[in-house]
């Protein structure tokens, strides 16, 4: 498959897809978006691999969305239209089967920012920074940033963070939640590999299926989610995966997933 603004290579279990557009600190165009879906879904029909690593380069990860399709909006429905590309990556990689890691160096920014919140885990490097900086330009962050920071953050820390608009570090950043790891400067994408190594010896359907249970579970109250979690449960106790891992636990060897 032919990219033009991003690079997909497999590395072992992993589909590692590399922001190419330097010249524009790795703006997102909604051609980036669309290739990002494309590899997405590359990695979706792979049985090899068993994740998805997003990254950029040593310096940044995304300045954001690329302000010239964001230019050329001409009013509301035009506006509605843009947003729903970003809305369109942003929940293929939320449902897409497999976990999706952002490895993170260099600055993060608004639209970059909200795709890596989209993503399951994020992996960030020691002197990588994090913001929203719609208030800044008289905007309010479209692509989910608004719902998605707060649901990670929390409410109170979101909105300090977007009222603001100026740029978290990488350690304040790993405190309150917003990256998973902090990596040694140069080593993200090295400790999403690492993460992407464990995974390789989960049973496929577990991971996809706590991926479903949380992120559908978390749009719903408590006793819907508690329901729609026994559902899976119940469902998943049929797999050969499941036979095949306790199998393994109560003879004391190493299970053979087959994703079945």
């Amino acid at each position: 498959m032919n990219y033009e603004h991003i690079l997909v290579e497999r590395d072992g279990a992993a589909l590692v897809v590399t922001f190419n557009r330097p010249k524009v600190r790795n703006a997102i165009s909604t051609q980036v978006q669309d290739e990002l879906i494309l590899a997405a879904q590359q990695a979706e029909a792979d049985p090899l691999v068993r994740a998805m690593i997003i990254t950029g380069n040593t310096e940044f990860f995304s300045a954001g969305a690329d302000l010239n399709d964001a230019l050329a909006i001409a009013g509301p429905a035009e506006g509605v239209a843009y947003f729903k590309r970003w809305h369109r990556l942003c929940d293929t990689l939320e449902t897409l089967s497999k976990p999706v890691l952002a490895a993170i160096e260099g600055f993060c920014m608004t639209g970059g920012c909200e795709l890596a919140l989209a993503c399951d885990i994020r992996v960030g490097a020691e002197g990588s920074s994090y913001a929203v900086t719609s208030s800044k330009i008289g905007t309010v962050a479209g692509a989910g940033g608004t719902q998605r920071l707060p649901r990670i953050v929390g409410q109170a820390k979101a909105l300090e963070i977007m009222f603001a608009g100026d740029p978290v570090d990488a350690v304040e950043a790993h405190r309150i939640g917003l990256i998973n790891r902090l990596a040694p400067k140069g080593q993200a994408l090295a400790e999403a590999k690492k993460m992407v190594a464990v995974y390789e010896d989960r049973a496929p359907l577990s991971l996809a299926w706590i991926k479903r249970s949380v992120h559908r579970g978390m749009q719903m109250d408590l006793a819907s989610a508690l329901e729609f979690e026994t559902f899976l449960v119940s469902t998943i106790y049929q797999t050969a995966d499941r036979k095949e891992g306790i199998g393994a636990f109560l003879g004391k060897r190493k299970a053979k997933f087959s994703g079945k």
